[in-house]
């Protein structure tokens, strides 16, 4: 189906459920109401996981750091999905080693660490990928022999899970087309259309692309908008309470030979005993992550000089033959957490990742809160609200048994490159994307933008200095035959990418040269 089709389709279609919202959890919740039967509509405001859903650690956890605050079931429920994770997208998931070094005097000691962990491998059934060790001083340093070695009295080693983020969330947005429902990026809630009694009858949706603004009839309405779930409940029902908490989490990408990690490493940091995370990232390592009240929308969030010495001062710490300093920071940047405010706390790393569903009084469905890990099980429950909604029987969810698409993308891409010699080319050594990852992603990927290709379907815009701004004429003149660009539109694609490469990765506070 063209764009054009699936708008005309939207326009049309009297839907079941129409899903606003197209980040993990509005994309997980579109599958799983398609699976079910339901005619569903998906729209999203920019691109499938544009917001928090593509600026996260990268992680799928149990959440071993939650059990000190006592979320216990939020690590059954985490740990019960990842092992569903792994097995239904293992080309999207996969298990990832992590060693936790233990310092004298350090806030968790080695006795609570085991203990912990010990939880941790009972409350996965003990079903996870391996269980943990415990490891002597000598073990540590065997496996990451550049940590600092003064006061070390030993460590663990544990697993949890690695994706890319960008692309489970783009898995989840087609395997609901798949299923049936009219899948679109690029498409903006306008207003929410009501009848005589108040209650959400549909929408007024704009393509963002074309300018075109189109009505949408539904019966029920989901707002998995996340950060901006207060914006939609503010244009549904006028209610202006709060009820999501922004958290802001930054995490650097950094050179991997700098630091030096063989793997995933678990740290406290040496400034305020926070857990944080060192990742391997191919050629570079992933350092994240903070947690603050946020102070902007998630629009204009960003790092900032204070987030990043705070980074680079905790991993230089852990591994001080690294001496980072800001100029070895590759990039940078912030996402919105959205917590939900019921469950404030004293400050937003002890706050619950919990998440809650409230129906409005135009009958508007808004999830909040949650996180990556369990964004299945959080749309399954969203899809048990929205059936009784639409008064209909109670209907299994299978999500958890059937695989998530993309095991073949690899494979077609390689075909695509060898087919045409020119999309075998590299954008940007030594990273791995060609010109034929784009192709690909703009035939069978919904993607529109040059930020579509080089943040999400690709992440040359994270591992590059330049947020990718040196490869975008080039990316510009790979798709403008597929996009139907002309030179001026080319010229302005490159110069509305420069714009929004420039709102993710600056560093507020940095002095520009």
């Amino acid at each position: 189906m063209t764009r054009a089709d699936a708008f005309l389709t939207l326009a049309e279609t009297p839907y079941d459920v129409l899903v606003v919202g197209g980040g993990i959890t509005g994309a997980g919740v579109a599958r799983d109401a398609a699976m079910r039967g339901l005619r569903t509509a998906l729209v999203e405001r920019d691109d499938f996981g544009s917001g928090t859903s593509s600026r996260s650690s990268r992680l799928i956890h149990g959440g071993v750091r939650y059990l000190e605050h006592g979320y216990f079931h939020l690590v059954f429920e985490a740990s019960r999905e990842r092992r569903t994770l792994l097995r239904i997208a293992p080309h999207l998931v996969r298990p990832l080693r992590f060693t936790w070094p233990v310092y004298q005097g350090a806030r968790v000691a080695g006795w609570k660490l085991g203990a912990g962990l010990l939880l941790y491998d009972a409350l996965a059934l003990w079903r996870n990928v391996a269980r943990h060790r415990r490891l002597a001083v000598t073990d540590v340093l065997k496996r990451e022999p550049r940590l600092e070695s003064r006061g070390l009295t030993g460590g663990a080693a544990y697993y949890d899970a690695a994706t890319d983020d960008s692309r489970l969330t783009l898995a989840n947005a087609l395997a609901a087309e798949s299923a049936g429902a009219t899948v679109l990026n690029h498409t903006e809630l306008r207003s929410i259309t009501r009848d005589a009694a108040g209650r959400a009858t549909g929408a007024r949706v704009r393509d963002a692309l074309t300018g075109a603004e189109i009505a949408v009839t539904a019966t029920v309405i989901v707002n998995a908008t996340g950060p901006w779930g207060d914006t939609v409940r503010q244009l549904a029902d006028g209610d202006a309470q709060a009820t999501v908490r922004g958290s802001k989490g930054v995490h650097l990408a950094v050179p991997a030979k700098r630091i030096g990690n063989r793997g995933a490493v678990t740290l406290l940091s040496a400034i305020d005993g926070r857990v944080m995370f060192v990742l391997p990232a191919g050629a570079h390592t992933i350092v994240g992550t903070t947690e603050s009240e946020a102070t902007v929308g998630p629009d204009e969030v960003r790092a900032s000089v204070s987030d990043v010495a705070y980074l680079l001062e905790s991993v230089n710490a852990a591994f001080p033959g690294a001496a980072l300093a800001p100029a070895d920071v590759v990039s940078a940047w912030a996402g919105i957490r959205p917590l939900i405010a019921s469950g404030r706390a004293e400050d937003a790393s002890s706050a619950s990742r919990e998440h809650e569903i409230v129906r409005g009084p135009s009958g508007l469905l808004t999830v909040s809160g949650g996180k990556l890990t369990t964004y299945r099980a959080m749309a399954a429950e969203v899809v048990d609200t929205v059936e009784v909604a639409l008064g209909r029987p109670a209907s299994p969810s299978d999500t958890d048994r059937v695989e998530l698409p993309g095991a073949g993308r690899l494979t077609a891409i390689a075909a695509l490159a060898a087919s045409e010699p020119g999309l075998a080319q590299l954008l940007v050594a030594p990273l791995p994307y060609r010109a034929a990852d784009l192709v690909y992603a703009v035939r069978y990927e919904h993607a529109h933008t040059l930020s579509d290709l080089l943040m999400r379907r690709t992440h040359v815009a994270f591992e590059t200095r330049d947020g990718g701004g040196a490869t975008a004429d080039r990316a510009a003149a790979v798709v403008a035959p597929l996009l139907g660009w002309d030179a001026a539109a080319s010229r302005a694609a490159v110069d509305a990418y420069a714009a929004d490469a420039r709102r993710v990765f600056a560093i507020d506070g940095a002095v520009s040269h």
